[in-house]
């Protein structure tokens, strides 16, 4: 597909790490973006937007919230491709929605039905998370033989290192990704093709002034920051270890899915899957000004094979690796005085 030629693309959730970079690399490759936010007078969620290259002639901004799903309608009109990265993270309290998995569903299906109304859209991109991908049996004992885009991580089971959020996260990232990839089975007069990219653990630089929440995370073992260090051992405990994927990489992915003539389906988006010991390893040789605490050093036993081959298949190449994904992520945190 001939790239940009001032083609229509809509992005939901355009001022967080993904979107935002997402409609950097949009702008640079010379598409025409329709960008979501939830509050367009709040300057530290659009002066980012509006300062990238092209965006005075090719960006334009629109106000939709996920909790008002039918918000979205004005920005899909006239567009061919529609990338869906915003989700619900904490719960609205006096919601017309119980919680964040029933705003999760009812905001992938109030999308997809805009898409289906326009008759013009062609594909929609979800992003999905890789935490809706585990392999852990149903009964908790142990991983299956290898973690692919066959696995559903099971809503019934209980983790040493979860809590409240973590667990609606997951089961809100696993029914709206169910949900939509059932758009895929619909027999309409206008066909509409759905991707899913379940993302691993995103790392890198970002557009943002402040530190994107995946980055504490990733930088955990050199901070020593228990809280962000319990999700990745929670990661690690529910994945049995962790994907990992460059900010770039993740969002040349979901572009590689627009451009590609016919896709549709469910692809693992991780260039590669190390343990919290073989991450600990590689910060101590690439970065040995830090010193990792010993408890800091590992994670829950059991480990998974990820197989993150369906999407290279399709023919795409990640840039990045684990110690160019952890050594930009540290150059970020430094800019921005968090490390």
């Amino acid at each position: 597909m001939e790239e940009g030629n001032n083609m229509r693309v809509c992005v939901t959730g355009g001022s967080g790490y993904l979107g935002s970079w997402l409609i950097k690399k949009l702008l640079e490759k010379g598409y025409t973006v329709h960008a979501t936010l939830r509050n367009l007078d709040e300057e530290r969620k659009t002066s980012h937007l509006k300062s990238l290259p092209n965006a005075e002639s090719r960006l334009e901004l629109f106000q939709a919230d996920i909790y008002n799903p039918e918000d979205f309608e004005a920005a899909i009109q006239g567009c061919l491709f529609v990338f869906h990265v915003a989700t619900p993270v904490l719960h609205t309290e006096n919601s017309k929605y119980k919680d964040t998995s029933e705003a999760a569903i009812a905001g992938v299906r109030a999308i997809a039905d805009s898409c289906l109304r326009s008759q013009t859209v062609k594909r929609l991109i979800y992003t999905a998370s890789v935490t809706s991908v585990s392999a852990l049996k149903e009964d908790g004992t142990g991983f299956r033989t290898s973690m692919d885009e066959s696995c559903w991580t099971s809503l019934n089971l209980s983790y040493t290192y979860s809590n409240q959020f973590t667990l609606d996260y997951i089961k809100s990232k696993t029914l709206s990704e169910k949900e939509i990839l059932r758009y895929n089975e619909i027999e309409t007069g206008n066909k509409l093709e759905v991707v899913s990219l379940a993302c691993g653990l995103v790392g890198g630089e970002t557009i943002l002034s402040y530190l994107p929440s995946s980055l504490p995370c990733v930088l955990s073992l050199l901070t020593g920051d228990r809280l962000n260090f319990d999700m990745l051992r929670f990661l690690q405990e529910l994945l049995g270890s962790i994907p990992l994927v460059h900010i770039d990489d993740v969002c040349e992915a979901h572009i590689f899915c627009m451009e590609k003539p016919v896709l549709r389906g469910r692809f693992l988006c991780a260039a590669e899957a190390p343990t919290i010991e073989e991450m600990a390893i590689c910060y101590q040789q690439n970065h040995p000004e830090f010193t990792i605490s010993q408890e800091f050093m590992s994670g829950p036993d059991g480990r998974s094979k990820c197989d993150v081959s369906k999407l290279r298949k399709e023919g795409f190449v990640y840039k990045y690796g684990m110690k160019e994904t952890l050594d930009h992520s540290v150059k970020c945190a430094r800019r921005l005085g968090s490390l």
